[in-house]
């Protein structure tokens, strides 16, 4: 009994158990102790025995043995309350009530517990709270709680806080460690702080921390995420000794500023080095190859993952899924998918999103039906990616079956998931469902709103597009590139320049973040809305330019009757990085064809076929036929038509009775009028034109038989229609239109015209229509 009573031995005996992770013999000698009537009222034993039951997560117990302690009246201390507060470290409620206890009880002061303290509050996410405690404290020369706090700032997303507490730290003299310039790196790192980068550099070198594998990973990070990749290697190379974690910081550098080749290259020199790659690097590299579509170079690390099982894991599947998926290969997919032994979520929805990203829709549906079959719940992911895959008028009725499971499953209130629902029925042309979808969202997310434009544009709603833009700056969403691309195109099909402009002053103005899509859109607005000057403004400041961008302005320069500027630009493109696609040839033929620049256009169009491998499209013998047509050279457009390697459609032929109507060559005419007729004989515009040949040349009988022809038919061409901005509003109107207030005024003016420019000797034949 003597030796169970030391309160030296008991103690140690608890602690070497619970240190070794036995609980249930440190409870049993307490047990033995308590009950022999010894050290009852030990403090030191009783928060042994407790910080046992925390540790191991054994909570009810633990909170037994608390109230035991007061039932026993065995007094607390600061560590009893220590190892209360750590237990805290997912419940502020609780941590909360027990700081109470601690001020009201006056044992603040402590510096174990109030660096206790400090790590709950950050724990729990509250730094400001965790701030609070640690303004208190009288001593503040613990460098481990500062740590704590530059670090719960930094994790919060409290960055500039976090660099604000690294100052003063400085300021105040203190002992610095690696730890804390590994944390306030991070905090630069999510800030893209650099010049703090840079900062914070300079002091890790002039106190010897340069060297250390953390502070040189963060730092290697840090530049790589304010895009300074040169400084990420300046770095990286400085170092003698690297380690994994330094390699893989490297590869997400590269990766993250979208150079993916250079991430597979110095890959393949870590495994040249002898370095074995973790599982996070396995998923890095898998992700490259996805983003370049190195489907041989994925394989390589897949049969890497087969000989080292202990790379495998959901993580690295999901991303060998995405990576066959990418690569188009599905069935190399389905049989990782098949491999995977317990199949979660994120396993279910990598291979269904592989199916819809190849248009394999069918066996995406099948495969979510498996799915619920084997009681698996489809998350928002799974979610968006199938009802995102159904677009068409024959999906309508899917659309509707996928939008009542989204709400059977609650996932309908998922931002992804009502933006792809709202894709969804744009794409089967039902804008209204799309709106329902959009009005009852509670949260609505800029990717929304931005969905709600493309659905107005694509079914034709340019006006209710432009109207969203405001909509999204009145909510307090700042618009991003696609907001301003989408916005840009609705404006350009309208044609409506003061809107134009108004949203790319917006852009300046809230210093939004561009990018090469945003420009190539203004390029082609302003373009559209006759600024060919502004046009070339943003051209010429781009600092990047695509294939889409040359295309803008050769088409535009063509727009605006310059071919030779047209001309001009392709020539430069030539010695640029961008190659010519078949749509700058469509553009540089548009724009010959309207200048009359037959022998340029002819050349052009060789130079397509041999220098560039291009086969001709249908809308490059359109433009050839309208060029040739234009320029009276009917003949030799016949022929082309005939050479054609493709069977013409009725476009082509359109071109060439447009060119005879011109040119009063009715053999032609009529040839190409049979041949549209024979094609779609419910088009009526084949009609008029036949009918405008025949009138021109004073073929009265044949206007007269046609148009018994047409009435017998019930055919009629589409009214015209046109519109103009008249102070930010838009006006639309038809041909014969009387909708106006104001039709007798319009059409009184229009009279008065008519009779200026029959004045005037105008060759131009007028229509009051």
């Amino acid at each position: 009994m003597g030796l169970q009573c030391d309160p030296y031995i008991s103690t140690s005996l608890v602690n070497m158990y619970v240190k070794c992770g036995s609980l249930c013999n440190a409870v049993q000698v307490f047990n033995v102790t308590t009950q022999w009537g010894c050290l009852v009222q030990d403090i030191t034993l009783w928060n042994s025995v407790l910080d046992g039951y925390f540790r191991y997560g054994v909570v009810d117990d633990g909170v037994v043995h608390f109230r035991r302690m007061g039932l026993m009246g065995v007094g607390l201390d600061a560590y009893t309350l220590t190892i209360l507060v750590r237990s805290c470290w997912s419940n502020v409620v609780v941590g909360r009530q027990i700081h109470g206890y601690i001020v009201g009880n006056v044992f603040s002061g402590d510096p174990y517990l109030d660096s206790a303290l400090v790590h709950m509050y950050v724990k729990c996410g509250r730094p400001m709270e965790a701030w609070k405690v640690f303004d208190q404290l009288e001593d503040k020369s613990n460098i481990v709680v500062w740590n704590v706090l530059i670090n719960g700032f930094c994790e919060n997303g409290f960055w500039e806080k976090s660099l604000e507490l690294f100052v003063l730290l400085r300021s105040e003299g203190y002992r610095l460690e690696s730890t804390t310039f590994s944390s306030v790196l991070t905090s630069c790192s999510h800030g893209e702080d650099v010049d703090m980068g840079r900062e914070v550099h300079c002091d890790a070198i002039k106190m010897g921390f340069e060297w250390d594998p953390y502070v040189r990973t963060s730092l290697l990070t840090m530049y790589g995420k304010c895009r300074l990749v040169k400084d990420s290697e300046r770095v990286f190379d400085g170092l003698p000794h690297k380690e994994v974690a330094l390699w893989n910081a490297m590869i997400s550098a590269y990766i993250n500023n979208n150079h993916v080749h250079e991430a597979l290259s110095i890959y393949s020199q870590m495994r040249v080095d002898g370095f074995k790659s973790d599982s996070f690097t396995t998923s890095i590299i898998l992700s490259a190859s996805s983003i370049v579509g190195s489907h041989d170079f994925g394989r390589c690390i897949h049969v890497e993952v087969i000989k080292r099982p202990i790379l495998s894991n959901t993580m690295i599947q999901s991303s060998l899924l995405t990576l066959y998926a990418k690569c188009g290969q599905t069935e190399d997919a389905n049989l990782v998918f098949s491999s995977i032994e317990k199949k979660d979520v994120v396993a279910w929805g990598s291979m269904i999103s592989a199916f819809c990203q190849n248009s394999k829709y069918e066996d995406a549906f099948s495969l979510l039906r498996k799915m619920m079959a084997e009681e698996v719940k489809a998350d928002s992911t799974i979610m968006s990616s199938v009802i995102g895959a159904i677009g068409g008028l024959e999906y309508v009725k899917m659309a509707y079956g996928f939008h009542g499971l989204a709400i059977k499953n609650g996932t309908e209130s998922d931002v992804f998931v009502g933006s792809a629902l709202i894709d969804t029925y744009g794409k089967c042309g039902l804008p209204e469902d799309a709106r329902c979808v959009f009005s009852h969202m509670q949260e609505k997310s800029l990717i929304a709103w931005n969905s709600m434009i493309s659905c107005y544009s694509r079914n034709g709603l340019p006006e209710l597009s432009i109207s969203v833009f405001p909509q999204i700056l009145e909510h307090g969403l700042i618009p991003n590139s696609v907001t301003l691309t989408n916005t840009l195109v609705a404006i350009s099909s309208l044609t409506v320049l003061l809107k134009g402009k108004s949203v790319h002053g917006k852009k300046v103005r809230l210093e939004i973040q561009s990018d090469i899509q945003v420009e190539n859109a203004a390029i082609n607005m302003y373009i559209k809305c006759g600024c060919l000057k502004y046009a070339e403004r943003i051209f010429q400041n781009m600092s990047r330019r695509n294939t889409v961008t040359w295309n803008s302005m050769i088409s535009g320069y063509g727009f605006h009757g310059d071919c030779l500027k047209a001309i001009r630009l392709f020539e430069e493109m030539q010695v640029s990085e961008d190659l010519p696609d078949d749509i700058t040839f469509i553009a540089l033929f548009s724009a010959c064809s309207h200048s009359g620049l037959v022998e340029e256009g002819l050349m052009i169009y060789q130079s397509m076929r041999k220098h560039y491998e291009i086969e001709p499209m249908m809308e490059h013998c359109v433009n050839m036929v309208d060029l040739l047509g234009r320029a009276g050279r009917l003949s030799e457009a016949l022929k082309f038509i005939q050479s054609m390697h493709i069977e013409p459609d009725h476009r082509v032929w359109l071109c060439l009775l447009c060119a005879s109507r011109t040119h009063q060559n009715m053999l032609l005419g009529e040839l190409a009028a049979d041949k549209l007729l024979k094609m779609d004989i419910a088009r009526g515009s084949n009609f008029v034109q036949l009918l405008n040949l025949y009138g021109e040349g004073e073929l009265w009988e044949k206007v007269a038989s046609l148009r018994v022809s047409m009435k017998e038919k019930g055919l009629k061409k589409n009214p015209g229609c046109s519109w103009i901005e008249i102070k930010e509003k838009v006006n639309v109107f038809f041909s014969r239109d009387s909708s106006s207030p104001k039709t007798l005024e319009i059409y009184l003016t229009l009279k008065g015209l008519r009779r200026n420019m029959k004045g005037e000797g105008s060759s131009q034949e007028v229509d009051d229509s």
